[in-house]
């Protein structure tokens, strides 16, 4: 029974620790990164197809945290004030379709 227990406990913790962004919804996510013209800067810097800018080996962002905080420095380019859902949508959206931190 103990060892039931614990494998549980230890299930339901490895699962809160799978999604940086469990409030975050992608779909909302990419509606809002398009609506903003987000990828307007990454084309530029990319030479055209702004999505590498996420898969690039030498990327800046490599984990959640940074994400958060690089989206508010690419909110504040667009002038989106960036709120708690803002960054939980948009992160599951780019965690979801280039990331994919656990």
């Amino acid at each position: 029974m103990k060892l039931l227990l614990t494998l549980l406990l230890f299930s339901i913790a490895t699962a809160a620790q799978a999604d940086p962004f469990p409030d975050g919804n992608a779909a909302a996510g990419k509606k809002l990164f398009d609506q903003n013209n987000c990828n307007r800067c990454h084309n530029a810097k990319m030479g055209g197809d702004g999505n590498k800018i996420f898969t690039r080996i030498n990327r800046i962002v490599t984990n959640p945290k940074q994400l958060v905080a690089r989206l508010h420095v690419c909110g504040g380019a667009v002038g989106l004030e960036m709120t708690h859902k803002h960054e939980q949508d948009l992160g599951a959206y780019l965690n979801q379709n280039f990331y994919h931190f656990k």
